[in-house]
């Protein structure tokens, strides 16, 4: 969890630097984050923002963009905001949590219809030893309604993050 939490909080970081500028990724998936390897600290970076896109607060973005793992069921709707990256990043962490995504199938079309129902549930064999602030977080990330999703900000603020931060920092 403690390295989970220092990459997840430098994903949310950029994330929320991106959508205070009106900027939406709508493309993060784990090949989209690069590991930096200079240094003896773990840092990030955001790549391929080729879906990105300029919004407009209070105004719904049409055009589908993603990759089936990590889409927001309302992208698929045609009907959302920035929230879209918050979604993709409570499907990231979750990946990291435990090993393989919260919505699955055998082909893209069967993703697809999962990530549409939204539903998901945390096995007791992979998540057993996962912290419940973790859990809570990756709830909140995956909230079905986005005007209900928490925002990349209010993410950032989760005890999760306080109770992983490194003890030199």
């Amino acid at each position: 969890e403690h390295e989970a939490a220092k990459i997840m909080k430098q994903v949310l970081s950029a994330i929320c630097y991106s959508h205070q500028n009106n900027i939406v990724h709508r493309d993060l998936k784990p090949e989209n984050i690069l590991l930096d390897d200079k240094g003896s600290d773990l840092t990030i970076k955001i790549i391929d923002w080729g879906c990105a896109k300029s919004f407009k607060k209070n105004e719904k973005m049409t055009n589908a963009d993603g990759t089936p793992y990590y889409i927001a069921p309302e992208v698929l709707e045609g009907n959302y905001d920035e929230k879209c990256d918050v979604w993709s990043c409570g499907v990231i962490l979750y990946i990291m949590l435990c090993g393989y995504p919260p919505f699955n199938g055998e082909t893209d079309d069967d993703i697809l219809v999962a990530v549409k129902k939204g539903k998901f549930d945390f096995p007791k064999e992979e998540w057993s030893s996962v912290s419940k602030e973790a859990i809570e977080l990756i709830k909140g990330m995956l909230t079905y309604e986005p005007n209900k999703r928490l925002s990349a900000l209010e993410c950032m603020s989760k005890n999760w993050f306080e109770k992983n931060k490194d003890k030199n920092t």
